[in-house]
């Protein structure tokens, strides 16, 4: 029985010009749960990532925090987040603002979820994307290659919110609206924990935040 682990990303810059970086609270985020990891002795046999920058940064922080450096980082673009933006765009004409207030998170969330259903059961097609069965693949063939090469092993991948809860989805059956729902809640270096034999997978774990279980670290906790 190998043990796959999935961690969302660290806090990125969201509203910014470019949203592909960790914010300053998302390195910390990501170090800190590498430290959770040393004080227990994890060690993982793997590491594959998706090729955005805030998933190297995350990884990059991950391992400060354990202490180590690996160059044996395997890329695997499957992982890579959906484009918001072109998901709300199938339903929104024009650039949305800048969210300011909390209300206008909620709209965006709201579109966002609109926009996502649509494209997830095939109604729409967001510009310059996969189709949500291509996406789908992306990241079940990732789940696939830990399975086949990797038995018996304690696997890290880091991700997003998106592929990550695509993988719960697929693994348990879930419609796309409770797959929706589940990427909309998961936090930023949340820790998602499956066990795994060459078969299948089976969800342990969703969305746990061990290593900010703390009154110190209770502002670190962010969903974007």
């Amino acid at each position: 029985m190998g043990t796959l682990y999935l961690v969302r990303h660290g806090q990125a810059s969201f509203g910014a010009a470019d949203y592909d970086n960790l914010s300053e609270l998302g390195h910390k985020q990501s170090v800190r749960l590498g430290e959770y990891w040393r004080e227990r002795g994890m060690h993982f046999d793997a590491v594959i990532t998706g090729t955005l920058k805030r998933h190297r940064q995350t990884w990059e922080g991950i391992a400060e925090g354990l202490g180590l450096k690996r160059d044996d980082v395997l890329p695997w673009p499957g992982l890579n987040e959906y484009d918001s933006e072109a998901v709300i765009a199938t339903i929104h004409e024009g650039k949305l603002e800048k969210p300011d207030s909390p209300e206008m998170y909620r709209h965006h969330f709201r579109l966002l979820r609109n926009g996502l259903s649509g494209w997830m059961l095939g109604k729409t097609q967001p510009a310059g994307m996969p189709s949500y069965v291509d996406f789908l693949a992306g990241v079940t063939t990732a789940l696939d290659h830990v399975r086949d090469r990797h038995h018996g092993a304690k696997v890290l991948v880091v991700s997003s919110g998106g592929p990550i809860s695509t993988a719960v989805g697929h693994v348990l059956g879930t419609s796309p609206e409770t797959t929706i729902e589940l990427n909309l809640r998961i936090r930023n270096t949340a820790v998602t924990e499956f066990a795994f034999t060459p078969k299948r997978h089976m969800l342990v774990t969703y969305n746990t935040l061990p290593h900010l279980d703390a009154p110190a670290y209770e502002s670190w906790v962010t969903y974007a």
